[in-house]
């Protein structure tokens, strides 16, 4: 691609996707393939001229709403969103150094926790660090999540498999709840201008788009800490879940704690961990 690869990758791209793809009238005489610049621009709610500066290689550091803007109307798969944000990493030099000031993000457990999860099983639990990182967790909630591919990656992310994973919004039927609760908690209960959440953020807004981006912009949500949760599991089937989240502030970490919410939910969560009926319980509804 020689020494423009980010404005090379963003014009095939742009001449690959076809008006009827986005929803454009074709016309009898394009003499461009795909789109035409302008076509994109409006897609992407940027000027033509920032969109051409962009291919020519003569601006080299869109913001990442610009690049989710752009992924999103050329219908990126994941894949090349993440190329796409690699490209403009290396257009701009490489990674931002994570400020030194900031407190270091913990990606271990205390003894203590790991003995408290321990005792917990077989109930799915899990511990995690405040962008979401898995830490650890109980075989009860590996078994629970692993048929859904939450623990593939080398290093899970919570919210990165929710909005990247299409395996996610299979499992969760109310999967918009689940994300205005996940961006909620990465918005504001994290350290103030956190690096590490920028990151992540500036991470999922390409390869995410909007739907990432626009919760991450909506100051008011609260996360709830408690609450059900609806799963359609590959295995056992749908589950009702409740869950409680206990902080661990001296680190930094959560461990949320995943409940029966009636007999049937029970039932297939020990048949799922191949233990004796009646090992879970379901919670007594107190309404």
């Amino acid at each position: 691609m020689g020494d423009n690869e980010l404005g090379t990758f963003l014009r095939g791209r742009r001449e690959s996707v076809t008006p009827a793809e986005v929803g454009l009238p074709g016309g009898p005489r394009r003499r461009t393939p795909g789109l035409r610049r302008a076509e994109l621009a409006t897609l992407a709610g940027v000027s033509v001229e920032y969109l051409t500066r962009l291919e020519q290689g003569r601006d080299r550091n869109p913001s990442v709403q610009v690049l989710g803007a752009l992924a999103d109307a050329l219908l990126l798969s994941l894949a090349d969103r993440m190329l796409l944000r690699r490209l403009t990493k290396e257009a701009d030099g490489g990674d931002p150094l994570v400020c030194a000031a900031a407190p270091p993000l913990s990606r271990t457990i205390r003894p203590t926790v790991r003995v408290l999860l321990d005792r917990l099983e077989p109930s799915p639990a899990v511990v995690l660090n405040w962008i979401g990182d898995i830490l650890a967790h109980t075989e009860g909630y590996a078994r629970l999540t692993r048929p859904l591919g939450l623990l593939d990656a080398e290093r899970p992310n919570l919210v990165r498999h929710l909005f990247t994973d299409p395996r996610a919004r299979d499992a969760f039927p109310d999967w918009d709840r689940v994300a205005d609760d996940l961006v909620a908690r990465l918005r504001h209960e994290v350290p103030l201008h956190d690096p590490y959440v920028t990151e992540l953020a500036d991470e999922l807004a390409v390869t995410a788009g909007a739907e990432f981006t626009d919760r991450y912009a909506e100051i008011g949500a609260i996360p709830r800490g408690v609450g059900s949760r609806l799963v359609d599991h590959p295995v056992a089937g749908r589950l009702r879940l409740l869950h409680e989240t206990l902080a661990l502030p001296d680190d930094g970490q959560r461990m949320i704690v995943h409940l029966p919410a009636d007999d049937a939910t029970a039932a297939a969560l020990d048949r799922l961990q191949g233990r004796r009926p009646g090992a879970l319980r379901a919670v007594p509804s107190t309404g």
